[in-house]
């Protein structure tokens, strides 16, 4: 039986923490999962060569960030993670927040620490002491043979002990500065970027160029000069056809032609149309049938016969208020058709 909170107060409490199921989203497959169509493989081809960043467009959850990490899979890219056991290290992530400036894609600096350290007898004024590289910096770095920048590397960021191509993914660059993405203009056509603290520049060769991606939900609209130095590709949001591909891509026990994974794509349907809020994407789907798995559905399973999945749809697929309570209250399998 799938294990659950209760609240029954005759049911037992939790006595040991260690008894939490593991996430559920550990039965999603990884980055040779992912269904890219082959107009996307035709944009992440020219990228690759033209030499340029690959922009990619699209609404939230439909699949732009783990293009970055197929890529790196289909490339035979991926590392062993040095701080997970098992797992892989794909794409270098840079996610973009609001106070983002240019440089920060490349290295940080703790100015704070070097000041403090500076002032110690004896102390320690190598600012390569205080720098930490950031995704496309590493993949500068990772680019050119070791030398005694890569020897600071932290561990799990080690250099590989030989120049080895990368990708990059930049995420959600619109929701940096506008200037920073004209700021990155050069850095990014020439694969350098300069470090005034060590009064040098560090170049990545030109066959070893990392791979961008660069992923952007639209909020804002880009430079054009920084447009013109891009590849660009548009995902649009799958039909029915290519959600059931999708999914049983992604969620492996979940076969194409499945009751329970149809009635769900009619539900998100339901949902896209009518809720005044964000529209939930595959990502979205993808957590609902998880969420009716972990309460005990299964591939044959069809949600037709009852409502006790409503609680699943609104915590997965509803992300407002408003929008919880007006579009399921709204549902009905006569209206969405059989």
């Amino acid at each position: 039986m799938t294990w659950r909170l209760d609240l029954d107060p005759r049911a037992s409490r939790v006595e040991r923490w260690r008894s939490l199921p593991s996430p559920a989203s550990t039965g999603v497959t990884g980055p040779q999962g992912y269904l890219a169509t082959q107009p996307l493989m035709d944009a992440v081809n020219a990228a690759l060569f033209l030499g340029q960043p690959l922009l990619v467009t699209g609404e939230p959850g439909c699949g732009k960030t783990e293009l970055a990490n197929f890529v790196a899979w289909k490339l035979g890219l991926e590392r062993k993670s040095a701080t997970d056991e098992h797992g892989y290290e794909f794409a270098l992530r840079f996610d973009t927040k609001s106070e983002t400036r240019a440089r920060d894609l490349f290295y940080l600096i703790d100015v704070v620490e070097r000041f403090h350290a500076a002032q110690k007898p004896g102390g320690i004024v190598d600012p390569l002491q205080f720098i930490r590289f950031q995704a496309l910096g590493r993949a500068i770095l990772y680019a050119a043979a070791p030398n005694e920048l890569t020897t600071r590397l932290p561990k799990e960021h080690k250099h590989p002990g030989e120049p080895i191509r990368s990708v990059v993914l930049i995420d959600e660059i619109d929701k940096a500065p506008r200037d920073v993405p004209n700021d990155l203009l050069m850095e990014i056509e020439g694969m350098r970027f300069f470090i005034p603290e060590l009064n040098r520049t560090i170049v990545a060769p030109t066959n070893m160029r990392p791979l961008v991606i660069v992923t952007s939900n639209s909020e804002k609209v880009l430079p054009d000069a920084f447009l013109r130095r891009c590849a660009y590709y548009h995902i649009e949001f799958p039909d029915e056809n290519r959600l059931r591909e999708i999914v049983a891509a992604r969620l492996v026990d979940l076969p194409r032609s499945s009751t329970l994974v149809d009635d769900a794509i009619a539900i998100l349907s339901h949902v896209r149309s009518h809720a005044a809020g964000k529209k939930p994407g595959t990502a979205e789907l993808l957590a609902f049938l998880l969420a009716l798995k972990a309460k005990g559905y299964r591939a044959e399973s069809t949600l037709r016969n009852g409502d006790d999945w409503r609680s699943e749809a609104k915590a997965t697929l509803l992300k407002t208020g408003d929008d919880q309570r007006q579009v399921m209250s709204g549902f009905s399998w006569t209206r969405v058709g059989s």
